[in-house]
């Protein structure tokens, strides 16, 4: 990091772009064709768009038949839920590698429904295990932070052991155990909070939380829930890599920024330029009983940087001028850049996916030109 500038100087997130020129030439050892599940998340649909530019007409996505965001050649509609529909799929595309994304992670709704939460995390990967048969594909899992419970107050790493405080963290920790009792060889990426777009509008954290500040309803989040979030580009190329090498086990896949909630809203509230009175903050004693919260879930990735041998994220966010410094901080509306005084709203010019969805600093957004683009032409995220 450059003391005087505040500014990590680091890899930039072309290293993130499937064209990049590490690895840019695709190795003869990754498994074609490859089969994405969750494609309704953030992290299966950004794994999806990033593994298909790179080897364009094998990869294949799984969504929902009733889930009308995301269509395409390549886009699969089934359950997952359904074997026989998982075991036909098999049958005619021969999957040679699958991600699997899926996740039921509306922690209330899983707390009300917890047979639909075990249906979809747990049933779901046997119905995979079980479709896969004698193909045997290459699997890589995305599990979750919030296997912890955060009493151990963060730095989690892979040998310690789950006690996760909701449904949707037992069914993840669950789904887990399974897939390492039948397949030795498959890698599980416990991931925390991807940052980026997802395809419905409201199903990531940036999403929920600017929807909520975009139409005036407040958002109350939470001081001591703690979170190791990632840019959806380097997550997507650290699944990559979990499906080019023989990575075995379970490997934690978190940023190296530790955020509360609460610090992640302040930081989404005064980038886009939004009203300070709707943010609150609560400490976690004070929700309701369901959801229960966990605390801090902070994970200890440096598993994952020893097995790839390189840092695989970069910081969220990525300008340090981004950083809240006290639970004020997103009321203070001076300029980040001296230059942006009287030159437009950070909103206006796409900042939110700019510098949240993708690891841009904030000299890059500076020019008029770029202030006045309308706001859609920055819901990119990297493609």
């Amino acid at each position: 990091m450059d003391l005087e500038t505040g500014l990590y100087r680091t890899t930039t997130c072309s290293e993130t772009n499937p064209s990049a020129e590490l690895g840019s030439t695709p190795s003869a050892d990754v498994p074609l064709p490859i089969l994405v599940t969750g494609l309704a998340g953030v992290a299966g649909y950004h794994a999806f768009r990033w593994l298909s530019a790179r080897y364009p007409g094998r990869v294949f996505g799984l969504i929902p038949a009733r889930n009308p965001h995301v269509r395409g050649a390549n886009v699969l509609c089934g359950n997952i839920e359904d074997r026989a529909c998982l075991e036909t799929l098999f049958r005619q595309y021969e999957f040679a590698a699958v991600l699997d994304a899926v996740g039921n992670c509306a922690l209330k709704p899983c707390e009300l429904e917890p047979k639909i939460a075990w249906m979809i995390n747990v049933e779901g990967l046997k119905n995979i295990l079980r479709a896969a048969g004698h193909h045997r594909p290459r699997i890589v899992r995305l599990s979750v932070d919030l296997v912890f419970s955060g009493k151990k107050e963060g730095g989690y790493v892979e040998e310690d052991p789950p006690d996760p405080v909701t449904v949707y963290g037992k069914t993840m920790a669950v789904a887990e155990q399974i897939l390492l009792d039948t397949d030795p060889t498959a890698c599980i990426l416990r991931i925390s909070l991807p940052m980026g777009r997802s395809p419905n509008g409201h199903a990531g954290a940036i999403d929920w939380i600017e929807s909520r500040f975009a139409a005036g309803r407040p958002a109350t989040l939470y001081w001591d829930e703690i979170r190791t979030p990632t840019y959806v580009d380097c997550l997507s190329r650290v699944c990559w890599e979990a499906l080019r090498r023989p990575m075995a086990g379970i490997f934690h896949a978190g940023g190296p920024v530790r955020l509360s909630l609460y610090q992640i809203g302040q930081i989404i509230n005064r980038v886009g330029g939004y009203d300070p009175d709707l943010l609150f903050g609560i400490p976690r004693r004070m929700a309701g009983p369901i959801p229960p919260r966990a605390g801090n879930v902070t994970m200890d990735s440096s598993k994952l940087t020893r097995t790839l041998g390189y840092a695989p994220f970069l910081p969220w966010p990525f300008d340090r001028r981004l950083l809240p410094t006290d639970r004020e901080w997103h009321r203070r509306r001076e300029p980040f850049w001296p230059e942006l005084q009287g030159m437009g709203s950070l909103r206006d010019a796409g900042a939110i996916d700019k510098l949240l969805c993708q690891p841009h600093k904030l000299e890059e957004i500076e020019s008029v030109s770029v202030l006045r683009l309308p706001r859609q032409l920055g819901k990119t995220c990297g493609y």
